[in-house]
């Protein structure tokens, strides 16, 4: 082969790696599920209520008000990178929200996260595993702490904004692992607030 063409052809490979990690393969309520993608959704539903129920016990607590429990003034953590942000609410999600998370996150050993997100995919909580101390160490810390970030890439934006009954999504990590991505709405006073996400490999 001709350097030219084997170059084009490196190139075309990648490109398709690329466009089938960035396009996720997605799969709605009408599609049959698998044995494990069924069990999650059950899971993700329940996660769901118990989510919905402590932000509205909030909101009738009195602890925050509906815009507050709405808000997307996001407001930067100085010297966090990945930048990180606080809202009004999110020290209420990581008192209220945590134990119900790690709950579920513990139901399998192929599940890699639960989490509930708002609808620009701003995750003001997240497992325990992956809300570790900042050491001022990058590579460390961008593993080791998830937490209050912005996840809107195409998959979280997806998941973030569907209304459907659940929405899952496949795709394959630059590491060969086949993941998946299901999420189901949550809704506040009947608006539409965010998702919870469980991401989970797939045997």
């Amino acid at each position: 082969m001709r350097p030219g063409r084997y170059l084009f052809f490196v190139i075309a490979l990648l490109c398709a790696v690329l466009l089938n990690i960035s396009h996720p393969k997605r799969i709605n309520a009408e599609e049959k599920l698998s044995d494990f993608d069924e069990q999650v959704r059950k899971w993700a539903t329940s996660c769901r209520n118990e989510v919905t129920e402590q932000l509205e016990l909030l909101l009738s607590s009195g602890r925050l008000t509906i815009g507050q429990i709405f808000d997307t003034f996001y407001v930067p953590i100085p010297n966090t990178d990945p930048q990180k942000y606080h809202t009004q609410y999110d020290k209420y999600t990581d008192e209220v929200l945590l134990p119900i998370l790690d709950k579920y996150l513990a139901k399998d050993k192929r599940i890699m996260f639960v989490v509930a997100v708002d609808v620009n995919g701003y995750l003001p909580t997240h497992n325990s595993k992956y809300s570790l101390p900042l050491i001022n160490d990058y590579e460390a810390d961008v593993s080791r702490n998830r937490t209050k970030r912005l996840f809107n890439d195409r998959t979280g934006l997806a998941a973030a904004r569907s209304t459907d009954q659940f929405l899952l999504q496949r795709y394959s990590r630059d590491t060969g692992e086949n993941m998946a991505d299901l999420s189901v709405p949550i809704f506040i006073k009947e608006k539409h607030w965010g998702a919870v996400r469980f991401g989970y490999r797939i045997d």
